[in-house]
């Protein structure tokens, strides 16, 4: 607050945090509060409503403690999520160092470009041209055919297919965090571990990883949630053996017409995905005040 008045005055500061509360409380504080309230409640048809059956109960919860295949789906959800996070940090790391410690000028405005322009396009559309990249009868089959490293066309849709989509959707999210936080990094830090002779894994290792943490939590919670939070991405490339969490949340809410149970579903799928991030912070050493700058 102090430096937001230092910045604008009092008077478009408290406008500004006036604005920014009414949009934590409208957008953020309410849905939640009715999500909660939702799941709590038994699924009651109108006249019912306001009667003795309508009282808080955990049965919507519990329901999904009792049913086998939505609880390993959500398992499944869950370690899928880390997973796409580790393989966006997989991905990402080489080309933010290299970002931050070695393109030039030019090649820095160019791989921004490069990296940023595609965002400009609909997550939807984008998901889309994954699906047909990777149809039976897609470019990816037909390339691979033709250089003789397969003999038929594979379909690719199912777990891999989700998970090159969601690497593609969100590497933004990871990438920008970590480059953010090396292209702090002096270079001679890095030149000085090298004249000491220490090979390139330990100066990753012992440089540039530990001095990044703040960057990389970042990066692994955002991309962590959102791929938990995945819809579109599963729908168009899932196969039945690769169902998201998610995708019984809509079934719930827009096929079972059962909005109270899908709200349980979605609230265990928000408090353990808030579990994930806090234990996630907690072994980066990084507080959320870190991952807020």
């Amino acid at each position: 607050m102090g430096d937001l008045k230092n910045r604008f005055g009092p008077g478009l500061s408290t406008i500004f945090l006036i604005l920014v509360l009414f949009w934590l409380a409208v957008m953020v504080l309410a849905p939640n509060l009715m999500m909660i309230d939702y799941a709590l409640r038994p699924n009651l048809p109108p006249a019912a409503l306001g009667g003795p059956d309508d009282t808080y109960t955990l049965s919507n919860i519990l329901y999904l403690a009792g049913e086998p295949t939505h609880r390993a789906i959500f398992f499944k959800t869950i370690w899928a999520s880390g997973l796409v996070a580790a393989v966006t940090f997989a991905v990402c790391y080489p080309i933010a160092f290299w970002m931050a410690q070695r393109a030039t000028t030019g090649q820095l405005a160019i791989a921004m470009m490069l990296i940023i322009i595609p965002f400009f396009i609909n997550e939807v559309l984008r998901t889309l041209a994954w699906f047909i990249i990777l149809a039976y009868r897609g470019p990816l089959n037909a390339v691979l055919t033709n250089i003789g490293l397969i003999d038929a066309p594979i379909r690719w849709q199912g777990d891999g297919g989700v998970l090159a989509a969601m690497v593609y959707a969100y590497i933004l999210f990871m990438l920008l965090p970590i480059y953010n936080a090396i292209e702090s990094l002096d270079k001679a830090q890095i030149e000085a571990a090298r004249d000491l002779g220490a090979s390139p894994w330990r100066i990753h290792a012992r440089v540039v990883i530990p001095h990044a943490k703040a960057g990389i939590a970042t990066g692994f919670v955002f991309t962590f949630m959102l791929a938990a939070g995945s819809y579109v991405a599963p729908a168009l490339l899932g196969s039945p053996g690769s169902r998201w969490f998610t995708e019984i949340i809509y079934n719930w809410f827009f096929e079972g017409g059962d909005w109270n149970r899908g709200a349980a579903y979605a609230l265990v799928l928000l408090v353990l995905c808030l579990a994930v991030v806090l234990i996630t912070l907690r072994l980066f050493r990084v507080n959320l005040t870190d991952v807020a700058k």
